[in-house]
């Protein structure tokens, strides 16, 4: 964490609210991937947001580490996820009834279905490392680097190369069971 950063939180800590708003800001984006990549609605995505902000505020003052703020705010963020998830567990979303009915016919439905499993059959495949990086790019694409960076611990000027060697290693186990990249759009 750069020493500009490091004093935003240390002025957060001591409770000053500009500064809270500008952490709010920066990670923001990285709050709302981890909510989605754990397969939140948007309602559901907001609760865990909120829930995660004020978690982060109740204990940002036990932060020993500024260094790994980011990489706690994810954990954080991660915890309230899987709280709203487990307690929305129970219940049907409307958005579910809201679906409207399929424009294709049967025959793509059926290939592109079969597609879906063998993409994520390969996807499953990959190291952890992979799928976090891929998972939050794919969830979130709006995140820069440097906040993909932070999110999964990464130096920066890492995080483009091995994206690129992460989508080479899908794109051979994909090749192994015969899924080209024309029929996957």
């Amino acid at each position: 964490m750069d020493t500009e950063s490091e004093s935003l939180l240390r002025r957060a800590i001591a409770g000053d609210e500009v500064a809270w708003r500008a952490l709010v800001r920066e990670y923001a984006p990285l709050v709302w991937a981890v909510a989605r990549r754990h397969g939140l609605c948007r309602a559901d995505a907001a609760d865990a947001s909120q829930n995660t902000w004020i978690a982060v505020a109740r204990r940002l003052p036990t932060l020993r580490r500024a260094d790994r703020l980011a990489g706690w705010i994810a954990t954080t963020a991660r915890h309230e996820s899987l709280k709203v998830r487990a307690e929305r567990g129970r219940e049907i979303p409307a958005e579910r009834f809201d679906v409207p009915e399929p424009v294709d016919g049967p025959e793509s439905i059926v290939l592109r279905s079969a597609r879906d499993r063998a993409l994520w059959r390969a996807f499953a495949s990959l190291p952890e490392r992979c799928q976090a990086l891929l998972g939050l790019l794919a969830q979130a694409p709006e995140l820069t680097y440097p906040q993909v960076g932070r999110a999964l611990g990464m130096k920066v000027n890492s995080v483009g190369q091995t994206r690129g060697r992460c989508l080479s290693l899908l794109r051979r186990r994909l090749a192994m069971l015969d899924i080209r990249e024309e029929s996957a759009g």
